[in-house]
């Protein structure tokens, strides 16, 4: 058969893939490839494709797929006429490549069920296909694929345009009705003469997907030969994965287990049967976990029958507890959700909990310490196994918080408490550090399930943490044992003084992670206990002087943060000299390093963004005082302004620095309340500077934080400094777009959105009566352009507020004064760029906005629809046009076109541009879906 032009130009363009590296190449070949998949002539091309012989598999596996794409999507291109050759075509290509390639059969199998959900004119295709295909061994694997594939599809693909109504009745003719006898044919197959294992897992994949439909039942699957034979497989080494998918599948439709008892009791006697396979694995880890996913999904399946029954189901929960014991650490997971379903299970029975499942709880206790045994070897492991099992260890300390939930909190830490107390009585030759870290570490992991009130073990354990082995892992884990039980502390405080010295300590420790450690205790200590340490204030303002300089900044933190929590909690005259103390304490370190006379430095500015990481840490523990400032703060605003303002002024540049200094500003307003006002001002005029200086985005933002807190005030002069800052920033801002790519400055043109918004809430004089609103159009229209979805919601935020402000309201009989001036502003200030507001709005619902703010866009379009009623049609038509055909196909364009022009009210448009959304999205998960020729 000679080529058609066509078919060259496809195979050409698929070479490029493994004849070309250059990217440009590359992505003009796959633009290409996906503009062809739209056109009505690839139909003939790509059958063309698959039917001719000597044609390299990758323009094949593309013209499978590019059936599938175009049956489920452009089923209407095809002429009722033509489609019974079009299912002849896909018949004989899965008869073609009923030996592969499988990539092949598989996208041919997939346009197959696409196309016979929606061409009920073909009554029973399985039939059909079984009479054509399931003749010949050759081509009974595509009929198994085909199979396969048409029940997950049926099921689960939901891109298939048909109503529900068609849907279900199609479901029925095409599985209810044909289950029994496609369960005789997969009976068949697996036990015909000379069957191969290829095609025995085929049948395997088969009933799997079948009995996930719901159509085969497990008491059709029990009464037939295929049921034992899945269990049988197991012994077969080539189908043991594909018996242990359709064992787990079909204990999983037992899930209803009061209508399946009879086929659970012949579930549960062949599982038993397996049980002893176990013992023999060996380390072979593979089967080990293939073995561990059947008893697992048993154990979760029936765990209501375990429990009323433990006599019959001990085997399998013993069986899970021997998989969970294996070393390997990638198979033990498997187990943890049945351990945790069980265990939530007897949750509320614990008193009438058989002592068989009590047992096998004890002894998962023990094995999951063992499993949190750091290996001999483990700093010689590379980096990221050594992350893994770290990640690992918290995870089981999930499972061992299901072992308290069975067992009792009390209990399980006994247990616990009892393994170090061994292993320290044995002769020091013979105390490896990593026996007694384990179970510190398990005590660390069950302290959310003990009791604060408990009498009996926690006593003992803080007793025994303080003397403990020196050695830097058993001091880190006794510690972070520590910090894991100070709401314990809290109500047993005659143990601070003891464990405030053991913490104390911990700071002296050459290991950094017992230094952290130590920080993390501090602050709980501090965060729980903080009513019985407020005597303790300054032992630890003492402590927290001497030893910052010796530690990191993440210790510093956590130290910090400790204290403010003691702050907290002292009287509101004690709280505020504390804070006070320390802040202004603060505030010369940063001072001191703001004021060097060096050039700034990266020294400099780690020391001033690391003391106002401290002082922001304090402020946002205590928070405000209330309405009543303490009288040791009240002239601590301008003592700590005078100190911001200077490191702002030889630091202000540095986008670090700025930005690290506005949180504390931020953080500052609300606790100064309006003690600060007389330094709003002073804020508002540095900030301008400092912005016009740099363009930083930090300073928009800590004005519209003045504005969002002060904007309600009627003072004028504060009024006036608002207006001037909004024009000399918005002036500013106009220079940033005329010599800057927008591309550069998304963070500036969010926040300065941000502001307009908080200005049209709190201020909206100020904002639309000034001579600058124009700018604020021009930003909105740049900050919509961009496709960092921060600046695309802060600019959709804003649009919808302008253009639905109650100004333009014209149902309003008895409007507020301004409020025509308002809807004049608004009218001139965006009438003149409509037509771009329409265009960019209309591009960003085309594939660049996230899917989230697709409903706020198109209420933004209906708004301007219905203020500009008449510009609004030429506005969405340019706009449409301007569209780019390899991200919007024409015939959606002609069907929005459409759909507005017959909209006769503003709901009709809303209408039109949500089903132009939709349309693109399923265009985009089209491409998403495309298997591209690398795949192939």
């Amino acid at each position: 058969m000679e080529q058609s032009a066509s078919v060259q130009a496809v195979i050409q363009a698929i070479s490029v893939f493994g004849s070309h590296t250059d990217k440009s190449s590359i992505d003009a070949a796959s633009k290409w490839l996906q503009d062809f998949q739209h056109n009505e002539d690839a139909w003939a091309t790509c059958n063309q494709l698959l039917l001719m012989p000597d044609i390299p598999d990758g323009p094949r596996a593309f013209a499978a797929q590019t059936f599938r794409t175009k049956i489920t999507y452009d089923f209407h291109q095809v002429d009722p006429a033509h489609r019974e050759g079009l299912r002849n075509s896909l018949v004989a290509a899965t008869q073609q490549y009923a030996a592969g390639p499988r990539v092949v059969l598989v996208q041919i199998c997939l346009a197959l069920s696409a196309f016979v959900l929606q061409y009920p004119e073909w009554e029973n295709p399985i039939a059909d296909l079984t009479a054509s295909l399931g003749q010949q061994p050759s081509t009974v694997p595509a009929l198994l694929e085909f199979l396969t594939i048409v029940a997950e599809e049926v099921t689960t693909n939901s891109r298939i345009p048909i109503s529900n109504e068609d849907f279900r009745n199609r479901t029925d003719q095409l599985l209810t009705n044909n289950a029994s006898q496609v369960l005789n044919l997969l009976t068949m197959y697996i036990q015909a003469p000379g069957v191969t294992p290829t095609v025995q897992s085929q049948v395997f994949r088969c009933v799997k997907s079948w009995l996930r439909t719901g159509e085969l039942s497990p008491t059709e699957l029990a009464q037939s030969p295929l049921f034992g034979f899945s269990f049988d497989a197991l012994e077969t080494e080539q189908l043991f994965d594909s018996a242990v998918d359709v064992i787990c599948d079909i204990i999983h439709e037992t899930q209803e287990v009061d209508d399946f008892l009879p086929i659970i009791e012949q579930i549960t006697a062949r599982l038993i049967t397996i049980k002893p396979k176990l013992a023999e694995v060996g380390d072979d880890s593979d089967k080990m976990r293939g073995y561990t996913r059947i008893f697992a999904e048993a154990g979760e399946t029936y765990r209501t029958l375990i429990v009323n029954h433990i006599e019959t189901f001990q085997p399998i929960v013993e069986a899970i507890l021997e998989c969970a014991s294996y070393p390997d650490l990638d198979v033990v997971p498997i187990t943890f959700q049945f351990w945790y379903h069980l265990a939530m299970t007897t949750r509320n029975r614990r008193d009438s909990v058989s002592p068989v499942i009590v047992d096998v709880y004890q002894r998962l206790t023990g094995v999951m310490i063992d499993h949190l045994r750091f290996p001999a070897d483990f700093d010689e492991l590379p980096a990221q196994e050594r992350d893994e099992f770290r990640d690992f260890r918290h995870i089981m300390g999930d499972t061992l918080k299901d072992c308290c939930y069975v067992l009792g909190s009390s209990l399980c830490l006994s247990r616990t408490y009892e393994m170090v107390m061994k292993i320290l009585g044995a002769p020091a030759s013979n105390q490896a550090w990593q026996d007694i870290e384990a179970p510190l570490f398990a005590m660390r992991s069950m302290g959310a399930e003990i009791p604060p009130t408990d009498e009996e073990v926690v006593p003992r354990i803080m007793d025994l943490v303080v003397r403990l082995p020196a050695h830097p892992k058993v001091r880190y884990a006794a510690t972070l044992v520590v910090s894991r039980y100070t709401e314990w502390v809290a109500l047993h405080p005659s143990y601070i003084p003891g464990l405030l010295e053991y913490i104390s300590t911990a700071f002296d420790d050459s290991d950094k992670e017992v230094v952290a450690a130590g920080g993390q205790a501090l602050r709980f200590l501090c965060k729980d206990c903080n009513g019985h340490l407020t005597s303790y204030f300054a032992q630890l303002h003492s402590f927290v002087q001497t030893i910052s300089p010796k530690i990191s900044q993440s210790d510093r933190v956590e130290i910090y943060e400790g204290i403010a929590h003691v702050i907290s909690a002292m009287s509101l005259q004690d709280a505020g000299t504390a804070l006070k103390q320390m802040s202004l304490e603060l505030l010369q370190k940063i001072h001191e390093a703001a004021s060097a006379p060096s050039s700034a430095s990266k020294v400099q500015t780690d020391a001033i963004c690391d003391g106002v990481e401290l002082l922001l840490t304090m402020l946002e523990v205590v928070g405000p005082f209330g309405e009543e400032l303490p009288a040791s703060c009240e002239d601590t605003c301008s003592q700590a302004w005078a100190v911001v303002d200077t490191v702002l002024t030889h630091h202000g540049g540095d986008p670090t620095v700025s930005e690290s200094v506005c949180r504390l500003i931020r953080a500052a307003i609300p606790l100064f309340g309006d003690a600060a006002l007389p330094v709003i001002p002073l804020v508002i005029k540095r900030a301008v500077l400092n912005f016009d200086q740099t363009g930083i985005a930090s300073y928009p933002w800590i004005l519209r934080k003045c504005i969002e807190a002060h904007g309600h005030t009627g003072k004028v002069a504060l009024r006036e400094d608002f207006k001037q800052a909004f024009e000399l920033v918005s002036t500013k801002l106009s220079n940033l777009l005329q010599t800057q790519p927008i591309v550069s400055i998304p963070d500036v043109l969010e926040d300065y959105t941000a502001l307009a918004m908080i200005m049209l809430q709190y201020t909206p004089d100020l904002l639309l009566l000034s001579s600058v609103f124009p700018i604020t159009i021009q930003v909105l229209l740049a900050c919509l352009s961009l496709v960092q979805p921060e600046a695309i919601d802060a600019g959709v935020d804003f649009a919808y507020a302008l253009l639905g402000h109650d100004a333009l309201n014209t149902a309003n009989a008895s409007p507020p004064p301004n409020f025509p001036l308002y809807a004049t502003a608004i009218r001139n200030a965006v009438g003149p760029h409509g037509a771009q507001l329409v265009s960019v709005l209309v591009n960003g619902l085309s594939g660049i906005y996230p899917e989230d703010v697709a409903s706020p866009v198109v209420s933004v379009i209906m708004e301007l629809a219905k203020i500009w009623p008449n510009e609004f049609a030429m506005w969405i038509t340019t706009a449409v046009e301007l569209l780019p055909t390899s991200s919007v196909h024409p015939s959606v364009k002609s069907t929005l076109l459409s759909d507005i022009s017959n909209a006769k009210q503003p709901q009709g448009i809303k209408k039109a541009v949500m089903a132009f959304h939709r349309s693109n999205s399923k265009m985009r998960e089209r491409r998403r879906e495309a298997v591209t020729p690398q795949q192939t």
